[in-house]
Order: structure tokens, then C-alpha cells, then sequence
């Protein structure tokens, strides 16, 4: 266990059955949030007694280890790799869009697995195969580590997609609890309307996503517009996976009045046809869903994203349909930190070594 895994009203009852004054859950949320320490020696605010009980308590360091840290976009993009205290490794990445006159928007894309059960072929975290489950805990700290590297710049994460390593839905409790945790105003704080939460296709979670009513945007990784097309790239899709889709997402919209994105990776001669594209029109008319095409970013699997002029050619059959359709501007993929990339090996640490003076705290 981790001080990190407990909504704050779960703390306060923990600091009320050790027999302490409530407000040290106060003390302990301002530190765990603002002030990040690595372990609960640096709660200094807090007495040495009670630190050595919740030492006993909970052992384990709070934040995890850095192994590598990566940048691009002039630092815009950050991308760390993460050690956990069994040794499981997983990557976290900052995305950061500076707006004139404003408060960059910060987006944080976090893992909710090590690895990825789902096998996606043009996925790199898919062709690692299957690790584990993440906790709530291990889900929270990566925001929270990237909120260490922004507070030594003066700013502050606005945005977070559940979007990094793994199938968020096949980890649903961790991933409905790091929400919870991420969005409570007396832990992060987080706008629910600024969370993203990406699946692959777990119908079931994203029902019981809808009915609790959590209010967070949701995102389905289509990448076909037919049950054929989409088990050559998702081999494990559903027969029907496509149309049980459409409607889970129309149910989730009924339900929670959130607009549901369709995540779209464009792959050379492959779902990139202007047939294609009308197919996909005919499937989304009328449904009200954003489209995000994404044309997919080089992995080991040796897929290539289309031309750009294809690309172009590919959104306009969408948006002269009448959809609302974007194409993704990416970012870090020279990092190997964008949609698609992220996976965690013996060669990433050695090509990626920390540079310990970069690392807040």
C-alpha cells in the first residue's frame, strides 16, 4: 500500500483510527500533493512518531524511482521512465502546448498497466506482451511526478489522458480510483473535463464508466470502419467489436452528456483508402462524435504513416460528410513518446540515462 492509493476522506479516517488529530490527514495531503516528497522522512511538518508509524505501516518509497528521463519540443515534451519498487517499469510522458499570454496546457499521458494484453500490431506497448496491473497509487504518482517537473517552472498539470501503457478499462477499479484521487479538490484537484480516458474496445467498462457518472471525456481506438479491417489490426476485437462500439458510445453519451472522440491511426495501405474513409463517414453520420485521425507513429512493427496529402485527402471525405474530424499534431516522436511508442526494455534505459540535474526535488 501507498498513502497515494486513499481518497482523502479514506486518510482522514486512517489518521482518526491511529488515534491522531484529524487535521494531520491535512498536513499529509498538502505534502503528498504540493509538496511531493520521495518518502515520508521528507513530511517534516508531521512528528517523528507519526512518521515512523506510517513508515511501519507503509514502507515503500512514495514516489518511484526515475530511470530515464527524455525531452523534446524545446522541453515541451518530457517523457520519464519509472521504476516501482517491485522493479516494474512503466513510462509516463508530459505534453505541454504554450498558449501566448496564458498558462501553457499541460496534458500528462499516463499508464494504468505495464504492457498491454490487447495486441494492437501497430502498438508497441501492444507487442510487449502483458505485465501487470497498476495500481491507483502507481496511476496518481505519475501525475504527480510530472507536477514535480512543472512546479520548478512555475506552472501545473491542467490535462490528463489515460492514454500511456495499457487498456485502462481492463484495469477498472485502479483506473475509476486514480479518477476519484486525481479530481478530488483536496488531492489534485483535477477538472473531470480535462480528463481523457482511451479504450481499445472494453465494452463492459465503458457502461459501467457511463453509470458512474465520473464525467470524463471518453476515447474509443477504432482504427476501422468494418469487423474484418479491425481484427487484422486489433486481433483481440470482438467478431462484432465495431457495432457494439457505436453503441456503447451512444449510451455513454445518453448517459453522461459527454461527447465521445473516435481515435482513428491512419497506416499506410492499410485503413488509409478513400474507400476507407467512406466507410468510416457512412459509420459515424449523424453519431455527433469527434474523429482524431492519427497517422501512426514508426514502432518496431514496421507499419508507415501515409503521405500527408493522403492524410488530408483521408479527413476531407470525413468533414465534407459533415464530421468533425482533426488530425493529430503529435508530439516527441523523435523521443519515442508519442501515441503508440511507449514501451519499456533494457535498451530504453541505456539509450535514455537520467540526468539527475534536470529532476526537480
Amino acid at each position: 500500500m501507498n498513502l497515494y492509493e486513499f481518497l482523502p476522506d479514506e486518510l482522514d479516517a486512517l489518521i482518526v483510527d491511529l488515534g491522531v488529530p484529524k487535521y494531520r490527514a491535512g498536513q499529509i495531503l498538502k505534502a503528498l500533493y504540493q509538496e511531493t516528497p520521495a518518502s515520508l522522512a521528507g513530511m517534516k511538518q508531521l512528528p517523528a512518531g507519526l512518521r515512523d508509524r506510517l513508515a511501519a505501516k507503509f514502507g515503500a518509497p512514495l514516489l518511484p524511482e526515475v530511470v530515464a528521463r527524455t525531452a523534446s519540443d524545446a522541453g515541451d515534451t518530457v517523457k520519464l521512465l519509472l521504476k516501482f519498487a517491485d522493479g516494474t517499469l512503466i513510462e509516463t510522458v508530459l505534453m505541454q502546448y504554450p498558449e501566448p499570454g496564458k498558462h501553457p496546457r499541460s496534458t500528462v499521458c499516463i499508464s494504468t498497466q505495464a504492457g498491454c494484453a490487447m495486441a494492437c500490431r501497430f502498438c508497441a506497448t501492444g507487442q510487449m506482451g502483458f505485465e501487470r496491473n497498476l495500481s491507483a497509487a502507481e496511476v496518481v504518482v505519475q501525475v504527480v511526478m510530472m507536477q514535480r517537473e512543472l512546479a520548478a517552472r512555475g506552472q501545473h498539470v491542467t490535462n490528463v489522458v489515460f492514454m500511456g501503457m495499457g487498456e485502462p478499462l481492463a484495469n477498472y477499479e485502479a483506473t475509476s480510483r486514480a479518477i476519484r484521487i486525481l479530481t478530488d479538490p483536496r488531492a489534485l484537484g483535477l477538472s473531470r473535463r480535462n480528463i481523457t480516458v482511451s479504450t481499445v474496445g472494453v465494452v463492459s467498462g465503458i457502461d459501467k464508466l457511463a453509470q458512474e457518472d465520473l464525467g470524463v471525456t471518453l476515447a474509443i481506438s477504432l482504427h476501422a470502419p468494418n469487423d474484418r479491417l479491425r481484427r487484422q489490426l486489433v486481433p483481440t476485437a470482438r467478431p462484432n467489436s465495431v457495432q457494439e462500439l457505436m453503441d456503447a458510445a451512444r449510451r455513454y453519451f445518453r448517459t453522461t452528456g459527454r461527447r465521445v472522440s473516435i481515435e482513428y491511426a491512419l497506416i499506410r495501405d492499410t485503413n488509409d483508402s478513400i474507400e476507407t474513409a467512406v466507410e468510416l463517414a457512412k459509420l459515424l453520420g449523424r453519431t455527433g462524435m469527434h474523429i482524431n485521425l492519427i497517422p501512426v507513429n514508426p514502432t518496431a512493427g514496421g507499419f508507415q504513416r501515409p503521405s500527408r496529402s493522403r492524410v488530408l485527402s483521408f479527413q476531407r471525405v470525413l468533414t465534407d460528410a459533415g464530421l468533425n474530424c482533426t488530425v493529430r499534431a503529435e508530439r516527441g516522436v523523435e523521443i519515442a513518446a508519442a501515441c503508440g511508442q511507449l514501451r519499456t526494455s533494457v535498451d530504453a534505459v541505456a539509450l535514455t540515462p537520467v540526468n539527475r540535474a534536470d529532476n526537480p526535488g
